[in-house]
Parts: structure tokens; C-alpha cells; sequence
């Protein structure tokens, strides 16, 4: 078992204390196959090609070095050009080297002045490199696809640098409370309406309006809070008044950005003007330990805490180690995003959902952004601006780039 999947489920796990090439030659002394390592029945006692090392050219024939799936580097082979039937990793090879050589200086050659013709060390080494960061990034894909209980596919994608997936991020579908802090998520009461939307329902009962329009659309302004239909309605799954708790519809791609902020996330499809998007989700904590974990993360130039400031602020949202997609959307002060809060089956006002709906019509391919000074309330006045719970301490730079960039994150 993996190690993150391991932890999210509470399970107790170790590290390896040997390396994957004596996994994988016990493995086939046994006959045992084990994906994660990559020995399926398949490649047991075959061989196919996983990547591309390096290259070559003796007598006029081309060669490449080969990596075997599943089997160790020790058994890496020179094989002909002629004799390899895998264009898509060839392309992949040919567009890495290519990449490589558009960073480093103009006019640099890439084949050594050896009689080998061979590729230069360093250009070799960046393309494992990345080989091995394509595996990566597609097991976390594969990963975190498993994970998730929504609808909306998840997709990961570096075409930035070297960075793998997240070492110590765990993904999480809902609430995870923190030691000492108890999520009641079973409703203690229901509508019973045969038509939410005309009849009186459980917003009407709350004291406020239906939030969606017969599109799906919200229709109540930032700081008006949403009452969905619970587990104790008897309204079913196409009730008008279950959006949130339906989870993402779109497929949204994780991916490294080019600015210097690190990953961030983006739509791959097309999403209407006031739909819901995400829910941020994260460990429950005290906002007192979010009060210790901020000068920890403020250090570090990161910023994850949200505070549940709807009627109290008694407990903050830490998205840093638990959390969904929403962990890598990143800030912009000119944000496609809006905060509300949402009760479903937990009515306690002091532990409203965090829902990310959308401000305006996102186009496939366009960066999601919130205002990480944005409050469930809409209130970003200077005088209440902190996205962590803590007072003002070390100031991070913006780099959203709109133009009412406040220049700071905090």
C-alpha cells in the first residue's frame, strides 16, 4: 500500500528500506507481479518498453537505450532504432531533448565530439528525469482519480520543470476534524416537499431564499448562506436544492504554472456564470492551532488556513496536508471564484461547507483564482482581509498579475 494512501485511511505503514531494483528483480525470482512497481502478468516475463534513456548513433544506425517496464536499470539495453515500436515515447523523447536544449544557451551541441555521436550527459540525465516524472505524475493522477467521489475527472500536468507530485499532501472528499473537534453530519430534520423549488423548504425554514435558479445557477448575493435539502428529505437526488453536495462536474487539470506560484488549477471545460465549482475542504483545527500552524506556514510562504468565520470563529479550515482540488487553486485579486457557506446535514453555524462558485463564464483552459482575503460574508474590507486567523505577520508578495493586484497575499 502506498504510503499516502496508507495514512489517509489511518493505516500504519513504513518506509522501503530497499531500493525499487531489488523489488523488482525479487519480485520476478517469485513469479509476483505488483503494479506499483510496474510487474504486471504482462511484462512478467516480457519486455516492454517504459521510456527512453539516451541515444546514440554507431555506424550510421541509431540507437536508444531502453528502459524495461518493470524490470531494474541493470538490464537497460542499447536497441536499434529499427527495432522499437512505441512512437509515442520516441516523440516524448524527441520533444524532452528538444525542451532541454531551449533552456540552455543558444548554438550548444547536443551530440558529444566522441566518435560515438552520443547525446551529452547532461541531456541524457534531464530526459530520464523527466520520464520518470511522467510516470510519477500519472500514478498521482491515477491516484487521486480513485480517491475523489465526484464526477469530474482530475488531471495532472507539468510542462514547467522537474517537480513530481506533492510529498505530503493526502486527498480528502469531505471535512477531516482534527482531534477533540466532533462534525455532526447527520441531519436532525427534512423537508417534505414534492417540489423544492416552489414549495416551502429548508432555506424557507433557515430564514433565507432558495440559492439556485432552475439552472443550477446561485441566484442569492456573496454572505447570504445556502441551505441544501439534506439525508432527511424526502426530496430525491434530482432535487433543485442538492448542488453542492453532488461534489465537481467539470474535469479540472492540476497543473505547474509558469509564473512562480507552483501548481495551480485549471478548467477543461467550459463553466456557466454563477455554477458551482468546488468545495475547499481541509482539516478541521481550533483557531488557536491555526493561530501556531499560521507563523509556521507564513515562513514558509504558504497559506492555507481558512477561516469557518460565519457566525463565530471558533475553527479554521487547514487545506496544507488534507485537502481536494481546491489545495492548488491559487490567489488572484481580480478572482473567477466567490466563497459561500453551506449547511446540508451539519446545521451548526459555527462549521459551515466552504463552496466555490463561479463569478462569470470560465472558458476551457482558464486558471480557477479566489481572493485568498475573500470571507464566506463577501466582506474584504481592510479591516478584515486575513485569509489565516492570525494577526499580520510576514507579508507575502502577490503574483496573480490582475491589474487591482493588491501586491500582497495578506
Amino acid at each position: 500500500m502506498a504510503a499516502a494512501e496508507a495514512e489517509a485511511r489511518g493505516a500504519w505503514c513504513v518506509p522501503c528500506l530497499v531500493s525499487l531494483d531489488t523489488l523488482q528483480e525479487y519480485c520476478r525470482k517469485e513469479k509476483l507481479t505488483c503494479k506499483s512497481i510496474g510487474i504486471t502478468r504482462r511484462n512478467l516475463n516480457n519486455y516492454e518498453v517504459e521510456y527512453l534513456c539516451d541515444y546514440k548513433v554507431l555506424k550510421d544506425m541509431e540507437y536508444y537505450l531502453v528502459k524495461w517496464k518493470g524490470w531494474p536499470d541493470s538490464t537497460n539495453t542499447w536497441e536499434p532504432l529499427q527495432n522499437l515500436k512505441c512512437p509515442l515515447l520516441l516523440q516524448q523523447f524527441s520533444n524532452d531533448r528538444h525542451n532541454y536544449l531551449s533552456q540552455v544557451k543558444k548554438g550548444k551541441s547536443v551530440i558529444s565530439k566522441d566518435n560515438n555521436k552520443a547525446l551529452k550527459p547532461a541531456v541524457a540525465e534531464y530526459i530520464v528525469k523527466k520520464a520518470k516524472q511522467r510516470i510519477a505524475l500519472q500514478r498521482w493522477q491515477d491516484e487521486l482519480n480513485r480517491r475523489k467521489n465526484h464526477k469530474g475527472m482530475i488531471f495532472v500536468e507539468n510542462t514547467v520543470d522537474l517537480e513530481g507530485p506533492p510529498s505530503d499532501f493526502f486527498y480528502i472528499n469531505e471535512y477531516k476534524p482534527a482531534p477533540g473537534i466532533s462534525l455532526v453530519n447527520e441531519a436532525t430534520f427534512g423537508c417534505s416537499c414534492t417540489d423544492c423549488y416552489f414549495e416551502k423548504c429548508c432555506p424557507a425554514e433557515a430564514g433565507v431564499l432558495l440559492a439556485y435558479n432552475k439552472n443550477q445557477q446561485i441566484r442569492i448575493p456573496p454572505g447570504t448562506p445556502i441551505y441544501e435539502c439534506n439525508s432527511r428529505c424526502r426530496c430525491g437526488p434530482d432535487c433543485p436544492n442538492r448542488i453542492v453536495q453532488k461534489g465537481t462536474q467539470y474535469s479540472l487539470c492540476i497543473f505547474r504554472t509558469s509564473n512562480g506560484c507552483g501548481w495551480g488549477v485549471k478548467t477543461l471545460m467550459k463553466i456557466k456564470k454563477m455554477s458551482f465549482v468546488m468545495e475547499y475542504v481541509g482539516e478541521v483545527i481550533t483557531s488557536e492551532e491555526a493561530e501556531r500552524r499560521g507563523q509556521l506556514y507564513d515562513n514558509k510562504g504558504i497559506t492555507y488556513l481558512f477561516d469557518l468565520d460565519y457566525e463565530s470563529d471558533e475553527f479554521t479550515v487547514d487545506a496544507a496536508r488534507y485537502g481536494n482540488v481546491s489545495h492548488f487553486v491559487n490567489h488572484s485579486c481580480d478572482p473567477n471564484l466567490q466563497v459561500f457557506n453551506v449547511f446540508i446535514d451539519n446545521l451548526d453555524t459555527r462549521l459551515p461547507r466552504i463552496a466555490l462558485f463561479s463569478t462569470r463564464t470560465i472558458n476551457a483552459g482558464e486558471e480557477l483564482t479566489f481572493d485568498y482575503q475573500m470571507k464566506g460574508s463577501g466582506d474584504v474590507s481592510s479591516d478584515s482581509i486575513d485569509h489565516s486567523p492570525a494577526k499580520k505577520r510576514i507579508r507575502t508578495v502577490c503574483k496573480c498579475g490582475a491589474v487591482t493586484c493588491r501586491g500582497y497575499l495578506n
